[in-house]
This record gives C-alpha cells, sequence and structure tokens, in this order.
C-alpha cells in the first residue's frame, strides 16, 4: 500500500465551458497543465477520473499521454468515480484535485499530507490558498465510508460535501497555509471564458516549459498585470 495516490477529475462536459478541460493556455492543455504540477508534488501517482462517455475518449488519451492512470465511471456520481479510481492504486490518502485548476500549489498536497499524518486526521484542506489553489486530502477508508452514508446527489456530486456538513463526525484539519502563498482575494481557476483568457495571460508570463512555476511565480505574474493594469 502507498502512501497516498492523486485523484484528478476531469470530464469534456463542463456546464458553463464544454470542452474546457482540453483547452490550451499556452503550450498545455488545461488538463496538461493540472497533470504536470501534481506529478511535481512528488507524493503518489495521478489517476484521472473521468465519465464513461464517448466525449471522454479524448481525457484518457491525454491522461495517458502524460503517464497516468485513467478511470472512468458514472455520469453524476463523481463520489463513486473516486472510491474505483482510488482502487487502482491502494493508498492511505486520497488527494482529491480537479482538473480547473492550472495553478494548484504544488506543496499544498506535501505539507497536507504531513499534518494529516502527524494529527492522525481523516480529512484537510489547507485555508488561505488563492482560488482554485488547494487540494483536499482525505483517508481512503473515510473515502469508502462517505459512498456508503450518502446517498444525497449534492453529496455524490461534490464528494467531500458530506464531510463538511457533518464536522464533528470527522477528524478534521484545516491548517493555514504559507504566508507567500496565502492569498485568498486571487482567483486561478477556470470556470469561464474569461476565466481561461486571464489565465492564459498569466502562464504566458512565466515560463512552463520545462518544469511547471510555483505558485509563487504565478502570484509575481498576477501582481504585475494588476499594477500594469492600475498603472
Amino acid at each position: 500500500m502507498t502512501r497516498a495516490a492523486i485523484v484528478l477529475q476531469a470530464r469534456m462536459g463542463s456546464t458553463r465551458l464544454p470542452g474546457k478541460v482540453l483547452r490550451f493556455l499556452g503550450p498545455f492543455t488545461l488538463l496538461g497543465h493540472c497533470i504536470r504540477r501534481l506529478q511535481a508534488a512528488d507524493v503518489g501517482p495521478v489517476i484521472v477520473a473521468t465519465t464513461c462517455l464517448p466525449a471522454d475518449d479524448a481525457v484518457v488519451a491525454e491522461a495517458e499521454q502524460f503517464g497516468c492512470l485513467a478511470y472512468r465511471g458514472e455520469t453524476d456520481d463523481v463520489l463513486a468515480r473516486y472510491v474505483g479510481a482510488a482502487a487502482l492504486v491502494p493508498s492511505r490518502y486520497v488527494i482529491r484535485a480537479t482538473a480547473d485548476n492550472p495553478a494548484v500549489d504544488i506543496g499544498s498536497a506535501g505539507r497536507l499530507l504531513q499534518a494529516m499524518e502527524h494529527a492522525g486526521a481523516e480529512y484537510g484542506v489547507e485555508q488561505g490558498l488563492p482560488y482554485g489553489g488547494a487540494v483536499e486530502v482525505i483517508a481512503t477508508g473515510t473515502l469508502r465510508r462517505l459512498a456508503d452514508l450518502t446517498v444525497d446527489p449534492a453529496d455524490r456530486e461534490h464528494v467531500t460535501l458530506f464531510v463538511k456538513r457533518q464536522p464533528f463526525a470527522f477528524f478534521s484539519i484545516a491548517p493555514a497555509a504559507p504566508a507567500d502563498v496565502r492569498r485568498p482575494d486571487v482567483r486561478v481557476t477556470v470556470d469561464t471564458l474569461e476565466d481561461a483568457a486571464f489565465m492564459a495571460n498569466v502562464l504566458d508570463r512565466v515560463d512552463t516549459r520545462l518544469a511547471p512555476p510555483s505558485l509563487g511565480a504565478i502570484l509575481a505574474a498576477i501582481d504585475v498585470m494588476s499594477w500594469q493594469r492600475a498603472a
């Protein structure tokens, strides 16, 4: 059994921006950026969890281009998809990531895992990162327990919502992110066409070719853009 596996949910059928996961932001797709950053975290293998819909054949192909495993499951039951994906690589913890965050903090998963192991916690997420910069960590046994506990469609879609709604039923931690990346005022996710254009502009200002840039470098580029607009 490994320490952790990263499960990255991705599908072509986004409601607000269909096909966004394979939209190019510079030299890589949105999904490619996410995979590269999560692989750089070096805490465990990345498994892309997608649906069985034909449109998501392309998601599987992109995952395989980056050497990732892929798991295909139900369209609407994302929680079941996570349980199935996690079973591909038995591990003590599952790191939950989503494929709309091309600037996810490379260091967050490792910091959270260490904090979770030290505390013996079941669930954790860092506080204060930019919107789109965080991952969640959940004990694999707790993830399976969630799948058995809830049938609510919202819980099945949002995976960890049940934990957040039942704060006293689980041992959760929420450590503060490091000061240099503690920027909750900044948005680095891609949900709309405007978000995609913004992040493409940001990523064009940092070198993403050889290795993914740190979140600190991305935040610095955003700050420069803000200063230039204000000037």
